[in-house]
């Protein structure tokens, strides 16, 4: 096999290959012979085709598989020789594939950047740590008793007040004609509370049971129902009930018919789940704070393959949030053009830290065992009450959708490596605090396309 480098830029490299015609000859003489062998064809018997049939109705298959294999074969032969580790999918392009002459093909592809291990020791890192207050606790206990309160009918007709809730049917129309999924009835809404649509449970305000009112409003834009958004409308309301809501006592009582030996147990389970969500933040926070610590060090080329596959999944959602009217309001003024350098800029930025925490994985032996992975499949399909052993079942038909699993719990213990070697002290914060600092989430650095 020859081999001749035609490119050498940055980490582009590009190759022509020619494989004698005559190597190309022995694996297909050989295939044909071994086909023959094995082959049932009516009018002979079993293995005795002569070869000059086997070649004629299967030469044409059997050349094309010889090609494909040789340039595979050949395209790995050029990297392992030359050690390169490929960072895409090698493109491949065959010049000359006649059976008559030496097979002739060219190779492009990029590879993996030199990437030198950062300084641990010299990353300081803040790791905030923050404990719920006796406020959240008592907050957390007066909203579960709002929940569960009771709505009592009042014996004697009054206009509703704000808190109220009464009891209506009522029917939306919009240009005058009632319009799918604008009729109700029986339905019992807080007067001045929160759902529907902006200033409709306002207006209920002063309706007694057995009047009928008209009211006003305008659909939000963007909404679910996309030809409603922006468009004025107008709701033919009937109170029926006018209720009050009986709030609970926070106490024993309440705290046992939630299925908590008492109120100390309830409380004690609302400081863990506070706890638990005060800790998440915490290490997104440290996360993050670590991430831009390694980006300041990740002094190398990337692939400029990878960096336009993210982008492209990365505008490709834009334009789809687009669509559903869920832009990010921080776009909003900017052109395309500009979006995109702003968004390529990110996607590079994925790139190259996902290179730089699969490298330190790579170098420091950190891997993902097969009891890792089965209670991260376990975890995905508690997400699906009812259908865990299908969802198991899928993972396990579909080795390479349970893949997608293994880049984040990579991703966490490479982070976690590099936490035990960094400078990181212990800050005590509020919980305000800690929720006030920006971008809590820590950009996913994508080791899952990474990984060699």
């Amino acid at each position: 096999m020859q081999v001749t480098e035609t490119l050498s830029d940055g980490l582009k490299r590009a190759y022509s290959v020619v494989v004698p015609a005559a190597d190309i000859e022995s694996r297909r003489s050989k295939r044909l012979s071994e086909l023959g062998r094995n082959l049932n064809l009516p009018g002979f018997r079993p293995g005795k085709v002569p070869p000059t049939v086997v070649k004629q109705r299967y030469g044409t298959a059997v050349q094309a598989e010889v090609l494909e294999e040789s340039v595979n074969e050949a395209t790995q032969r050029v990297l392992s020789d030359r050690g390169l580790r490929a960072a895409t999918q090698p493109k491949v392009e065959v010049v000359s594939g006649d059976p008559a002459q030496d097979l002739e093909f060219k190779v492009e592809l990029e590879l993996f950047p030199e990437i030198g291990m950062p300084d641990f020791g010299a990353i300081e890192i803040s790791r905030m740590k923050a404990e719920p207050t006796e406020e959240q606790i008592a907050s957390a206990l007066a909203d579960i008793a709002r929940r569960q309160r009771a709505l009592v009918e009042e014996a004697e007709a009054r206009p509703a007040a704000k808190g109220d809730f009464l009891t209506i049917d009522f029917v939306g129309k919009v240009d005058g004609t009632p319009f799918p999924g604008g009729t109700g009835s029986d339905m019992d809404v807080e007067v001045g509370g929160p759902g529907f649509i902006p200033g409709f449970t306002e207006q209920l305000e002063g309706l007694s049971p057995g009047e009928s009112r008209t009211i006003d409003v305008t659909f939000p834009d963007p909404y679910g129902a996309a030809e409603l958004a922006g468009k004025a409308a107008t709701f033919d309301i009937t109170a029926r009930k006018l209720k009050r809501a009986v709030v609970p006592d926070v106490d024993e009582e309440l705290a046992k018919k939630l299925g908590f030996d008492g109120l100390d147990d309830l409380r004690e389970a609302l400081k863990g789940r506070f706890q638990r969500e005060l800790d998440q933040l915490a290490r997104l926070r440290t996360k993050r704070r670590l991430l831009d610590a390694l980006a300041r060090q990740a002094d190398f080329a990337v692939p400029a393959g990878m960096v336009e596959a993210e982008f492209s999944q990365i505008w490709q959602r834009l334009e789809q949030e687009r669509k559903q009217g869920q832009s990010d309001p921080d776009d909003a003024g900017k052109d395309d053009e500009t979006l995109k350098a702003e968004y390529r800029a990110i996607a590079e930025r994925r790139v190259r830290l996902g290179l730089l925490l699969s490298e330190i994985g790579r170098v420091n032996s950190i891997t993902v065992g097969s009891d890792e992975m089965t209670r991260a499949m376990r975890a995905e399909a508690a997400r699906y009450p009812g259908q865990e052993q299908q969802v198991l079942e899928f993972f396990r038909k579909n080795p390479q959708a349970a893949e997608t699993l293994r880049g984040p719990i990579f991703e966490e213990k490479v982070v976690d490596f590099v936490l035990e070697l960094a400078r990181v002290t212990e800050t005590s914060v509020t919980p305000e605090d800690l929720a006030k600092e920006p971008e809590a989430q820590a950009e996913p650095a994508r080791t899952e396309d990474t990984q060699t």
